[in-house]
């Protein structure tokens, strides 16, 4: 019952959503009353699997099926996406007289771009992650610590259509990179332990100098952040939970930070993110390092004296016009920037969310390296 309400529930705006789309689209499309039936009964069946995204695990027990279920939906969800706002913007353009004698033109054009958006996206979302070079100047950075790299990993978002290859391709990638410190800034998983613990094990096989830490997002508190981490720190990850560790690299050390997703007090209070406890006992006078999923972290972060923060959550955007949303719930959505002496780094994420698609916002593993700044 649980699940049926909002599954309900999201089907049915899902149903006027398409609705208003056949409504606007079919009757300018150029393929007489049998193309529109057809439309129609395609965009009944984009109702009903655009929910398989999020609840095909909960409608059935077969994971193969499942998985297929949530491929499906997650593909319906992204031509959909494109094909609604093109499709909205059209109607606008078709309020100025003269572009009405275009109306079935527009229509067909409509329809196009949203096919090569998601062709095109699609090819972006499921290419390896690329890898950025970003430098990032800490003021009185010990002259042993020029250089050091750090490794940011950020939204894989392993489930139902991220699997162990694309896993296997990322550690791959990021051991040739040679790190001083590899840094996961959390929602790696959506899914339970019993079900993807074969598709993360790649990452027990990340290797660097000072090794791997971890902290989580809103996804893994989705998914069971107890077990989660319990199967990270198995596979020799370090779970940073509003807590430090001090880094000795050639005689100088640095501070690795990490807390608890920003709302990870809203399912447990006792995991309430907080940047100032998990910097509590750090020795004064040495660069910190905060690793936080959640961009919105940084005024918390400045306050307690960090240099740099990492972060994710975003995914850049992930593609037009979801990028525009981005700024209403965080100050950041990708790349570096400044607040006070706090440097915040903004990954576009390793993986991708619902629809595998990306577009200008290409998935990253980011290879960070502090100078003197």
């Amino acid at each position: 019952m649980k699940t049926r309400t909002p599954l309900l529930r999201i089907t049915m705006i899902l149903g006027a959503l398409h609705a208003l789309l056949g409504w606007l689209l079919l009757p300018a499309l150029p393929v007489g009353p049998a193309g529109w039936i057809v439309g129609a009964l395609i965009l009944l069946a984009s109702t009903m699997l655009m929910p398989m995204t999020i609840f095909a695990r909960a409608v059935t027990s077969d994971h193969h099926l499942a998985d297929r279920l949530a491929w499906a939906g997650s593909l319906c969800m992204g031509f959909f996406s494109s094909l609604f706002v093109l499709t909205l913007l059209r109607e606008i353009v078709l309020i100025y007289p003269p572009a009405r004698l275009h109306a079935e033109a527009s229509s067909v054009a409509v329809l196009v771009l949203a096919l090569l958006a998601t062709l095109l996206g699609f090819i972006n979302a499921r290419r390896v992650a690329r890898v950025l070079e970003i430098d990032v100047p800490v003021a009185g950075l010990p002259k042993a610590l020029q250089g050091y790299t750090i490794v940011q990993l950020s939204d894989i978002h392993v489930g139902a259509t991220i699997k162990r290859a694309y896993v296997d391709a990322i550690v791959a990638r990021v051991n040739a990179l040679n790190a001083d410190a590899i840094a996961i800034t959390g929602d790696v998983v959506d899914g339970t332990v019993e079900l993807l613990r074969a598709h993360t094990a790649p990452l027990g096989e990340l290797r660097a100098r000072h090794g791997t830490f971890f902290v989580t997002g809103n996804h893994e508190y989705y998914s069971g952040a107890a077990p989660w981490v319990a199967e990270f720190r198995r596979l020799g990850m370090q779970a940073l939970m509003n807590e430090h560790v001090v880094i000795e690299h050639d005689g100088a050390r640095l501070v690795m930070a990490g807390v608890t997703d920003y709302t990870a007090g809203h399912f447990d209070a006792a995991q309430a993110s907080d940047p100032q406890a998990a910097i509590a006992g750090a020795p004064a006078g040495i660069p910190r390092v905060l690793l936080a999923h959640q961009p919105r972290s940084a005024e918390a972060a400045e306050q307690a004296g960090y240099d740099l923060q990492l972060s994710g959550h975003t995914h850049g955007g992930q593609f037009w016009p979801w990028n525009l949303f981005v700024p209403l719930q965080q100050p950041y959505v990708a790349g570096l920037h400044r607040r006070g002496k706090l440097w915040i780094y903004v990954s576009r994420g390793t993986g991708y969310w619902g629809p595998p698609k990306r577009i200008g916002a290409p998935a990253e593993i980011t290879r960070l390296r502090l100078i003197a700044g």
